[in-house]
């Protein structure tokens, strides 16, 4: 049987088929497509005449289930998000929960949430980079990216009691302190990630068989990325400055001193050299936020252990290794959110796709859609 005859979304693609061309179906289960996306594709030849993303395969009503549980309780969702970097997406919810109920915030914990945040920003680009060259065909290098993104998830798993799905941060602070052997292992993965990216740099990027591969492919203009709301090292790779740590600063990110990556050709090159810069300044961030980590509190002592806001509404955004991360919580003075909005930057760096892969070769569109770094949950939420 014609495939396209068999659901809703793939008849309604199936209507503008012309008759020299056929349609492929990628996904939902298919490595190119990290996780359950479906991709519709009409093509002449191998070249691509459109494409359609099919999303809801993983969604899990997020949203809603943020109405019906308590404050605290909706904590673990938020590490079930972005898998890749949890404590984006704690840091939203705290945030936005602190910001309405006017809970204030030590400035050790603030240190400690930049550290762990830029640790676990370093293990999801590791993760990307291992990934996306196993896209390309390369199967080696994940295994150098694993080595490294492992040390990353025991130091990381010591204080937050996880490898992946962190649900660390608290209102008022943090689960626990960070101590001294927490510090010392950092500091050290610090030195031997340096002397990686050199390693990386050498093995991968200056490689002429990748440069081919992403040089000059997938290339996102900037009006392109403005009419989508693409964020992140997508947006950064296309020559737009734009990183919320610098542009509207939460915590204490406008104590260091760092740079933000851009790049202006806007193709996979640019976001795959973008991320590498980015690992760069995020062990810039965790060095001198272990130089000035002050002594105190990890947590408010005077949070409230029963948490009803007063009724409003309150937004707060992180940057995350995707992009803008947004929540937005509106309170009617209950033990529950009255509405919880999320906004993941990897629906809109997708959304762009459709436009961009006109006319793109299929090989070429394996390369772009692994260099957006797509985390499906965080879209289907």
């Amino acid at each position: 049987m014609e495939f396209w005859k068999e659901d809703f979304y793939s008849r309604k693609f199936a209507e503008k088929k012309r008759d020299d061309t056929i349609i492929v179906n990628m996904g939902p289960q298919h490595p190119a497509t990290h996780g359950v996306l479906r991709v519709l594709v009409e093509l002449y030849g191998e070249y691509i005449v459109r494409s359609e993303c099919v999303l809801g395969y993983l969604h899990r009503m997020q949203e809603k289930m943020g109405e019906v549980k308590t404050f605290p309780q909706f904590y673990p969702n938020t590490g079930r998000l972005d898998y890749a970097h949890a404590l984006a997406w704690n840091w939203a919810y705290v945030g936005a929960v602190e910001k309405l109920a006017g809970i204030e915030v030590p400035e050790r914990a603030e240190y400690i949430r930049v550290i762990t945040t830029e640790l676990n920003r370093i293990s999801s680009h590791l993760l990307w980079w291992g990934v996306y060259l196993l896209d390309l065909g390369a199967f080696t290098p994940v295994m150098y990216a694993f080595e490294d993104r492992e040390i990353l998830l025991d130091i990381l798993q010591k204080i937050t009691g996880s490898r992946l799905t962190y649900t660390y941060f608290r209102f008022g602070g943090v689960f626990q302190d960070i101590d001294s052997k927490f510090i010392e292992q950092t500091k050290t993965f610090c030195k031997r990630m340096r002397s990686r990216l050199n390693l990386y740099r050498d093995f991968v990027t200056e490689n002429i068989i990748f440069r081919k591969r992403v040089e000059g492919v997938g290339v996102f203009s900037k009006d392109l990325i403005t009419k989508y709301g693409a964020t992140g090292p997508v947006a950064r790779g296309s020559g737009i400055k734009y990183d919320v740590r610098k542009a509207e600063p939460y915590g204490v990110y406008d104590k260091f001193d760092f740079e933000i990556p851009v790049e202006e050709s806007g193709d996979c090159l640019a976001r795959y050299m973008v991320r590498m810069k980015e690992i760069e300044q995020s062990l810039n961030i965790i060095e001198q936020a272990l130089e000035g980590l002050p002594e105190g509190d990890f947590r408010n002592k005077k949070a409230p252990k029963i948490l009803k806001p007063p009724p409003g509404e309150a937004y707060f955004s992180v940057e995350s290794a995707r992009g803008k991360v947004g929540i937005y919580v509106v309170s009617d003075g209950g033990l529950n959110p009255y509405r919880v909005k999320l906004r993941s930057p990897t629906y809109s760096n997708l959304s762009l796709l459709n436009e961009a892969s006109e006319g793109m070769l299929l090989a070429d569109y394996v390369a772009t859609l692994g260099s957006l770094d797509l985390v499906i949950p965080e879209i289907d939420k």
